[in-house]
């Protein structure tokens, strides 16, 4: 089997780093998330012995890496320009900062388990303190639903909490 792993890495490593690439432009990033493409595909080494199309194969593992990667980077964004709005005497230290973004990238993975729409909803009221009125006038849902995607981050948190 790692001959197989081994040839795929081999065949396709050069290939994903510049998909990557030109959805990045950044050339480091790129090649940590074909890293983390290729460590998935390792955990998952079972399903490369009947690999028909593993560009295929290899581009849907790292298009949820992307998402994960934005997703992170637009949480990351708005926590910057929220810090950057502070009053200069409220001025955080870098262990704080990073304390926050570790923080940050825990509450992401664990609404990781959310639908999209409703991790978007609930960062909206979380995050940005947005009402319900608001966020449904910015998503064009209704209150009810908002209502309702709230109580499923509620839940997910609540059920994380108690495990």
């Amino acid at each position: 089997m790692s001959t197989t792993l081994h040839g795929l890495y081999q065949d396709n490593h050069d290939w994903l780093c510049q998909w990557l690439r030109r959805r990045l432009d950044c050339s480091d990033e790129a090649a940590d998330l074909a890293q983390d493409t290729f460590l998935r595909v390792l955990r998952r080494s079972d399903d490369i012995a009947g690999l028909r199309q593993p560009r295929a194969y290899l581009t849907t593992i790292a298009r949820g890496l992307l998402n994960d990667y934005w997703r992170r980077r637009s949480l990351e964004q708005a926590w910057l320009e929220t810090i950057a709005t502070l009053p200069a005497e409220m001025a955080a230290s870098p262990e704080w900062l990073l304390a926050m973004r570790q923080t940050l990238q825990r509450l992401d993975s664990m609404l990781a388990d959310l639908a999209p729409r409703a991790r978007r909803v609930f960062v909206m009221s979380q995050l940005e303190g947005l009402t319900y009125a608001q966020i449904a006038a910015r998503t064009g849902l209704s209150e009810r639903t908002i209502k309702r995607y709230m109580a499923q981050g509620f839940e997910l948190c609540l059920a994380l909490m108690e495990a």
